[in-house]
């Protein structure tokens, strides 16, 4: 399949043979969402019915699903795991009007929309979230060549550009035959897909476009600058290839598009660090002890990515480490607290908050992924030593205390860790280091352990409760009563006494239940 830019934005790509067009609608089904409205055209026997036929097999992740051409029903509905789609042909369709009748531009914002011969739906078809197809007999090889057109409006531009740039670096890294498959995604903002070769191999196909800036909130600067959340791929290429000059199993890197923000990485598995009752506790003594050996060594603040590029890694900063924090005062107080402070408290809150974080930004600083717990931890047993332990999500590392990623696997926020288990954490890690340097300041680290862990709870309680008010993902609410456990036990250290009466004073439903993990 080869590709021509057109100047609307739109793509043309020349389509060998059926293969190839059901190659194309494959990768179509990788990008669509419920909402979308696919209008096929061309003359008889141009391809259109193969074309929906592929979609639709994907969609469903069944290769014989017979989907009928509904040239006689003239709507066909399926029910897939992506969704509802309908798959429409207009070919008897002599006015817009019958569409009415048909029940086809219902609902059409819920469910993914096929349709052949959509020009007999005249303007009946939103143009929104529109993608136009043309298919075409390529006169070099009229016989079984096919020339397809696309173009959409400005919500398909960069889609279309990924899934084709996708497709590009996947056949040019000798992945083309292989089975693409949706991985369900996190919180973020990046999508996964697993690549399965006819002979089992596999491969992970990552997307993560350039981060399109927010509005601005604080000096002129969107709230990803302020936290430093990485702004494009060049971020996971670099620590990547840091982590794996210190023989750490980060992914390999097979194919990489930059500019696009495409990555083929090596599949690590499935197997975590986690069993039907929780963490397994020398997993998660392994992951502290290669933490300790992480922060044994001198780690550089600039990574090469590519030849003359390079990716500096920015320092946990105080702006970085408030900002965090202030989301408890912006989507936790009121909306799971049910409470509006004032401004006199917030500013208690920063003060509280910023004689804390002296003492943080005091101590030497070392690589902090950011968000080293049980999802981001594969276990790899054929390995030997700290290559164990699968590293993958480190795009949002920053220079920060070597406290914070202990924190993060010792107060998972995805699952209970008992304080007995958190303890040996602290000691495994701890004894790795003074076997390392006999200076190491356990009690020190422990303070830090601490303030860091009230700083990272308060955090993920401000962006449980955003992700479920703003983005309607109310699924993270279930992790709530975990983090506010966490919370509270940190608030137990002498070190945070002062932000223990805030949190009394100002948000006393985090005290109501005193139970821990």
């Amino acid at each position: 399949m080869t590709e021509d830019t057109v100047k609307t934005g739109g793509h043309r790509l020349t389509l060998a043979g059926e293969a190839a067009t059901v190659r194309l609608g494959r990768d179509l089904a990788a990008i669509l969402k419920p909402g979308d409205i696919v209008a096929i055209s061309g003359h008889l026997g141009a391809g259109k019915s193969l074309l929906a036929r592929a979609i639709l097999r994907e969609l469903a992740d069944n290769p014989d699903l017979e989907a009928p051409s509904p040239t006689f029903t003239l709507v066909q509905s399926y029910d897939t795991l992506r969704g509802s789609v309908i798959h429409a042909d207009l070919y008897r369709v002599r006015s817009p009007d019958e569409l009415d009748d048909i029940g086809l531009i219902e609902d059409l914002d819920r469910i993914i929309t096929l349709v052949e011969w959509p020009d007999r739906a005249g303007t009946r078809l939103p143009a929104g979230r529109r993608l136009d197809i043309v298919l075409d007999v390529d006169p070099k090889a009229p016989e079984t060549g096919r020339i397809a057109s696309l173009a959409g409006g400005v919500l398909w531009r960069s889609r279309l550009a990924i899934a084709i740039a996708a497709r590009r670096l996947i056949d040019s890294a000798g992945w083309g035959e292989a089975k693409r498959d949706f991985m369900l995604g996190d919180a973020s903002t990046r999508a996964y897909e697993r690549l399965t070769r006819p002979d089992g191999q596999t491969a992970i196909l990552m997307i993560s476009p350039p981060r399109a800036d927010g509005p601005a909130i604080r000096l002129g600067k969107p709230y990803s600058a302020i936290a430093h959340l990485a702004e494009s791929v060049d971020a996971f290429v670099g620590m990547d290839r840091g982590l794996r000059s210190l023989t750490y199993s980060a992914p390999d890197i097979f194919a990489q598009d930059l500019e696009t923000g495409l990555l083929l990485i090596e599949d690590l598995g499935d197997e975590g660090v986690l069993d039907e009752n929780g963490p397994i506790p020398e997993r998660y003594e392994a992951a502290a002890r290669l933490l300790a050996d992480m922060h044994r060594h001198t780690l550089p603040a600039i990574l090469p990515v590519a030849d003359g590029r390079d990716y500096i890694v920015p320092d946990y900063d105080r702006g970085a480490l408030s900002i965090e924090t202030e989301l408890v005062l912006e989507w936790y107080a009121p909306h799971i607290a049910g409470v509006t402070l004032p401004a006199v408290t917030h500013a208690e809150f920063s003060r509280i908050w910023s004689k804390l974080f002296d003492e943080i930004l005091a101590a030497p600083s070392t690589w902090t992924l950011r968000d080293f717990h049980s999802p981001n931890l594969i276990w790899l047993p054929k390995r030997e030593g700290h290559a164990k332990l699968g590293l993958i999500d480190f795009q949002d590392a920053v220079l920060g205390h070597p406290a914070y990623d202990l924190v993060s696997l010792g107060q998972d926020a995805r699952v209970d860790v008992p304080a007995a288990l958190e303890l040996k954490l602290l000691a495994a890690y701890g004894s790795a280091r003074r076997a390392a340097d006999e200076s190491f300041d356990l009690a020190g680290f422990a303070r830090a352990y601490a303030i860091l862990g009230a700083q990272r709870n308060t955090k993920i309680a401000g962006i449980f409760a955003r992700l479920d008010k703003r983005d309607g993902k109310p699924a993270y609410l279930k992790h709530l009563p975990r983090i506010e456990t966490y919370l509270r036990r940190n608030l137990e250290h002498p070190a945070l006494e002062e932000l223990k009466a805030w949190y009394q004073a100002h948000l006393p439903k985090l005290f109501e239940t005193a139970e821990s993990p």
